[in-house]
C-alpha cells in the first residue's frame, strides 16, 4: 500500500525548489504517492516581496545560497519586483495534475523563476512553461480564465491554512502527519518507514 505524501509549495519559494531532489529520492526508494499541493505565501491582498529590499538578499545569502550549494542546484535571486503572485500558476497546476504532469510542471515553473528570471505571474510566461511540458495551449488559456479553477484554488488555500495548518513551505505531510522544517531525503524515508511500521502492526492491514 503506497504511503500518501502531500507536498505544499509556492513557486516563489526557493526552498521548495531545493527540496525537489529529496522528494525524487523518496519516490525512487519508497512506495509513495506524492501529490503537489498549492500554498500561496502571500495571497492577495498581502504585498509580495521586493528583491531590492533588505529581506530577500539577507535570507538568500544566509540560507538559500548555502543550501543550493549543498544540493548542487544552480539558482539566482530573481529580479522581478515585486515578486509575482502564484494564483494563476496554481490554477494551471490543476490542469497539470489532471494530465499526470504536476511534478514536471512544477519543476519547470521553479526553473523559469529561479534560473531563467521569468515573471511566472504573467499569463504568457505561464502558458509557455505549461506548453513546454506537454500541456495544450488552448487548455492552459482556458484554465487561466476559469472562475471554477480560481474558486477551487482558493478553497485549496483555505484548506491548507485552516484545516492542515500550513504556515510555511515546503510543507510535507505524510499520511496526515505534518513534518516541520525542510526535511532531507533520509528524514523523509525514515518518516515513511516509521508510518509503514505502524501500519504493519495493525491486524488485517497489508503494506
Amino acid at each position: 500500500m503506497s504511503t500518501k505524501v502531500d507536498v505544499f509549495v509556492d513557486y516563489v519559494c526557493p526552498f521548495c525548489f531545493l527540496a525537489e531532489d529529496a522528494i525524487e529520492e523518496l519516490k525512487r526508494d519508497r512506495d509513495v504517492e506524492v501529490r503537489i499541493r498549492p500554498f500561496e505565501l502571500r495571497p492577495t491582498p498581502v504585498p509580495t516581496l521586493r528583491p531590492e529590499d533588505d529581506y530577500l538578499p539577507r535570507i538568500w545569502n544566509a540560507s538559500v545560497f548555502p543550501m543550493a550549494n549543498r544540493v548542487g542546484v544552480p539558482l539566482k535571486l530573481p529580479s522581478i519586483s515585486p515578486q509575482p503572485r502564484t494564483e494563476k500558476a496554481f490554477m494551471v497546476l490543476q490542469l497539470a495534475q489532471e494530465a499526470g504532469k504536476a511534478v514536471v510542471y512544477s519543476n519547470a515553473m521553479y526553473r523559469a523563476f529561479f534560473q531563467d528570471d521569468r515573471d511566472i505571474g504573467d499569463d504568457a510566461v505561464i502558458t509557455d512553461v505549461a506548453v513546454s511540458v506537454g500541456l495544450h495551449k488552448a487548455d492552459v488559456e482556458a484554465a487561466l480564465n476559469s472562475d471554477e479553477r480560481r474558486a477551487r484554488h482558493r478553497a485549496d488555500q483555505d484548506r491548507a491554512v485552516n484545516t492542515v495548518g500550513i504556515t510555511s513551505v515546503p510543507g510535507i505531510m505524510i499520511e496526515g502527519i505534518l513534518l516541520s522544517g525542510v526535511p532531507d531525503a533520509d528524514r523523509l524515508k525514515r518518516a515513511v518507514d516509521s508510518f509503514a511500521g505502524l501500519i504493519a502492526d495493525v491486524p488485517g492491514v497489508q503494506s
